[in-house]
């Protein structure tokens, strides 16, 4: 499982695992019935506090993408719901409020952004 967070990011880092793991469910990048790392595991990984990824996965468990099995550990649920298309809307748009901001922020035109887009999907997204 490859999750990245950004602490720089105003988002709450338990926000951004939530969202993370969705992605990875929704990208099939995480199976139905998938094992996810311990809460202390993933905490340890990330170098955050326990208490935040627990937070992130107890979000996930109310929606029904991540199951807990007592004394056995955390899985992806057998039949995660699919995530909705305003949810992906959502999802896309945010980050792409992100990249326009950067490439502001760089000082970029919108056709030198474009084209740093285009480059980056023709040759395959970095994982």
């Amino acid at each position: 499982m490859r999750l990245r967070i950004d602490p720089s990011d105003a988002t709450p880092i338990w926000s951004q695992i939530e969202e993370g793991i969705r992605r990875l469910v929704a990208s099939g990048a995480l199976k139905p019935g998938a094992p996810v790392p311990s809460v202390r595991e993933l905490a340890s990984e990330l170098r955050i506090n326990p208490a935040t990824v627990a937070r992130g996965y107890q979000r996930l468990a109310e929606d029904g993408i991540l199951t807990v099995r007592r004394g056995d550990g955390t899985y992806v649920a057998d039949a995660p719901p699919a995530m909705s298309k305003a949810e992906k809307t959502r999802i896309l748009r945010e980050g792409a409020v992100r990249y326009a901001s950067l490439a502001a922020t760089l000082g970029l035109g919108e056709d030198e952004a474009a084209d740093a887009f285009h480059g980056i999907w023709k040759k395959g997204i970095p994982s």
